[in-house]
């Protein structure tokens, strides 16, 4: 059987494809590596595995190449990611024990996140006076969603970076003159107790609240400087409540603590973005302090939007912890505690439902008439 290259205009310099017959639904593609070889494959051949059966296609070492095989939608995605691959090493990137399976682990579930954006997210970053760099690969993540999407959900437990980064992203667009102004937002609902009447003005009341948010852009900005964009609102923090009936243009709006949102209020802060705006929203489902009987935005949210083209959510979890590492175990031992708490809730539910289905079928004594 013949076998005829063809070369797409826009394919990447070293990468070929080989297009089979009509009749055949499979397609080849040769990928040539000078260098790296090694660190491509892994320990026992765990990262070019982990891409087969991601991908679900086929690989073979040639002398100086590596060819693919497989549907055409796998064998262009996975031509992709090897093409950035001998790009990051011939710019000299070398990849650690380890960072290279975590980052194939993304990029082959995710068919919009790519090797070379997720490897230079992880670069050292000037955010105002601090310098930042992702500690975990979802931090990478929510700084690459960030710049390539105009809406990104951040959800996670306490202490993964969700508003930290959001902040220092924000702080970057507006000293980079991408946008001219920052918004930060968040619902003024107590944490489990009442705090009852607040002394002072409007804003002093609410400002107990937005504290984590002033607390984040003083870790970056200069006090005197941050007064400065306060004065001239050009950064703006207010409670949620401030937000109806307004439209957000050429502005990064950050929405924090979002799971102690109603669905409308969701509905409302998601729909006042404008145009040239960026928006970020971040919560931790597991925090919610709504009334029981209220369902949270943001668990409404994911539901909804999950597949709108254009928004990203990233998903936070106990190993992306950057405080204390008590911290860390705490949010793990309470994950265990509320997936043992679910199924034993689940299980009572059950018994509860078969109790009455088990009395109606039971079989009624009838009493033996007296001789």
């Amino acid at each position: 059987m013949l076998v005829t290259d063809v070369l797409a205009a826009s394919a990447p310099a070293d990468v070929r494809f080989l297009a089979l017959p009509l009749h055949s639904p499979r397609m080849k593609a040769s990928v040539q590596i000078s260098r790296g070889i090694e660190s491509l494959f892994g320990t026992r051949d765990e990262n070019i595995r982990l891409i087969e059966s991601g991908l679900n296609v086929r690989t073979r070492l040639l002398n100086d190449s590596l060819e693919i095989e497989g549907e055409d939608a796998d064998v262009t995605r996975a031509a992709g990611i090897l093409d950035d691959y001998v790009a990051l090493t011939r710019d000299g990137h070398v990849f650690n024990n380890g960072d290279l399976n975590s980052f194939l682990r993304v990029v082959t579930a995710d068919p919009d996140a790519s090797l070379r954006r997720l490897v230079e997210s992880g670069k050292q970053r000037s955010f105002g006076k601090k310098i930042i760099t992702p500690k975990t690969m979802n931090q990478r993540r929510y700084f690459d969603a960030i710049e390539r999407h105009d809406l990104v959900f951040g959800i996670g437990p306490a202490g993964t970076g969700k508003t930290y980064l959001a902040v220092a992203m924000a702080v970057s667009a507006l000293l980079s003159k991408r946008v001219s102004r920052i918004v930060l937002t968040r619902p003024a609902v107590e944490a489990g107790e009442r705090l009852g009447f607040l002394p002072g003005t409007l804003q002093e009341k609410v400002d107990p609240f937005l504290r984590p948010l002033y607390d984040a852009l003083y870790d970056m900005i200069e006090a005197e400087k941050v007064e400065k964009l306060l004065e001239r609102n050009t950064i703006e923090i207010a409670p949620l409540a401030f937000m109806r009936g307004r439209t957000l243009s050429d502005s990064f709006i950050i929405m924090d603590e979002a799971q102690n949102t109603s669905p409308e209020q969701m509905k409302m802060i998601l729909t006042r973005q404008g145009f040239n705006s960026k928006m970020v929203v971040t919560g931790d489902v597991t925090q919610i302090d709504l009334p029981p009987q209220m369902r949270s935005g943001l668990v409404e949210v994911v539901d909804v939007l999950r597949n709108v083209e254009g928004i990203s959510f990233v998903q936070f979890d106990d190993r992306d912890v950057v405080r204390h590492n008590l911290v860390q175990k705490i949010v793990k031992a309470y994950e265990r505690y509320n997936e043992v708490l679910g199924i034993n809730r689940q299980l009572s539910l059950k018994l509860a439902d078969a109790a009455p289905a088990e009395a109606a079928a039971e079989p009624v004594a009838v009493p033996e008439p007296a001789d």
